[in-house]
């Protein structure tokens, strides 16, 4: 059967003025250097989510690639996107854990997978404007927002646990920032980890004892979700992640598009539902939860290959990589300090993309249900104030939700009616 992908030019060079389309690839040895680094640009974001979660990384880099696989296959080839894991899920996994364990967070992400696959069906039949109505871009901009802040306390605690160490890794994160050009400034991320692992090794914090008795081939570890009907507000604090993957979706198409000079729009449909099908597996295996990668699309950007070719390989590297234990091993070795340095950035990172929201779409902030919509929803999110109800307890991201869009559209209603909207 003949491969899908027809080769740009004489598959060795790109000029200046062109991209290679996603329907197109550079010669095999190419594609293959080009897919190994997409690996590279997922991986320093994709291991993180497992380390602080306590899933099996091997697990995890497991799904991603058969997510990986399996959204290439949903959008025909046409989008090309790296399914990583999604640090959206981070509040809720850890309260979903603490609770009842990974079995009950696995029974969360596969909610908010079938819910987004569900969504995706809706969009592709009826279009995004009823997302745009219910999440206007200054209540989509705050939850996102309050997602990532809520995460703040996480932080540092980890960086209290080795503040050496973590301060190491956040100087890296943020001077590799600024210092590097091309790839590695993207990559800022995964070059903190590395430095700080370094420095951990250095100064004797890493405990090697685990790696020696892993094999270097194996089936990753797999877990089987255990649904509780009795754990109401934990499933309610799993919901507004959604909006988080409704928005990473949708900017994905939307920036993919605009460096490829298409509409992508009429894929985000199954952009959507492709994400939230590659969600419920990763939950009935035990795998992170999974999310479309801005990491690629700047690879992408700087190299000008769209080529969904190299996406291929980068799933099935993936996949290769989580068949080997003693890799989950060696990725469960970094200290807490290394963990602590770069979730101060990564977290702080989350948040920014919900500001990014409100300044592109040039959210009004003299507009006072503008104001109070992101304020409440903020200060709930990020104090993680707490609402307990008939013995059930629900948290600051469920509450700022809740707020962010009853504030919205209560003051907007009595805003039209009164005539001071």
């Amino acid at each position: 059967m003949a491969l899908p992908w027809a080769l740009h030019g004489d598959g060795k060079t790109v000029d200046p003025t062109e991209i290679v389309a996603p329907e197109e690839r550079l010669s095999w040895p190419r594609t293959i250097g080009l897919g190994g680094q997409h690996v590279v640009a997922m991986f320093g974001a994709t291991f993180l989510v497992p380390i602080i979660t306590g899933f099996p990384p091997s697990t995890t880099l497991f799904f991603s690639g058969i997510g990986t696989l399996l959204f290439l296959i949903m959008t025909k080839n046409r989008l090309p996107s790296y399914l990583g894991s999604s640090f959206a899920f981070l509040a809720p996994i850890a309260a979903a854990t603490d609770v009842g364990g990974i079995p009950l967070a696995l029974s969360g992400i596969i909610v908010v997978g079938a819910l987004l696959a569900v969504i995706g069906l809706v969009v592709n039949l009826a279009g995004t404007r009823w997302i745009d109505a219910l999440l206007p871009p200054v209540v989509s901009g705050s939850i996102v927002a309050l997602i990532g802040f809520n995460l703040a306390p996480a932080a540092r605690d980890n960086f209290a646990l080795s503040p050496g160490i973590a301060l190491i890794t956040l100087a890296a994160v943020v001077l590799s920032a600024v210092l590097f050009k091309g790839l590695l400034g993207r990559l800022s991320i995964f070059v903190g980890v590395v430095v700080g692992y370094v420095a951990a090794v250095i100064a004797g914090a890493v405990d090697y004892s685990a790696v020696a008795a892993a094999p270097w081939v194996g089936l990753p570890t797999f877990t089987a979700p255990a649904f509780d009907l009795g754990q109401l507000p934990i499933y309610l604090g799993f919901l507004p992640v959604v909006l988080a993957l409704i928005a990473e979706n949708v900017g994905h198409v939307k920036g993919v598009g605009q460096l490829t000079k298409r509409n992508l729009d009429p894929l985000t449909g199954r952009a959507l539902f492709a994400d939230g099908l590659s969600t419920v597996l990763a939950g009935l295996g035990g795998g992170s939860a999974t999310t479309t990668y801005g990491e690629n699309i700047g690879v992408m950007s700087a190299t000008r290959i769209f080529s969904t070719a190299a996406y291929w390989v980068a799933g099935v590297v993936a996949i290769l990589l989580g068949l080997s234990p003693k890799i989950g091993a060696v990725i469960f070795t970094i200290p807490p300090g290394v963990l602590g340095g770069v979730t101060t950035a990564l977290y702080g990172l989350i948040g920014v993309i919900g500001i990014r929201i409100w300044v592109e779409n040039r959210v009004d902030f003299s507009r006072p249900k503008n104001q109070l919509t992101a304020g409440v929803a903020l200060i709930m999110g990020i104090a993680d104030f707490t609402l307990a109800l008939g013995g059930a307890s629900f948290g600051g991201i469920i509450l700022g939700t809740v707020a962010a869009i009853v504030v919205y559209h209560l003051m907007s209603a009595v805003g039209r009616a009164r005539g001071t909207d």
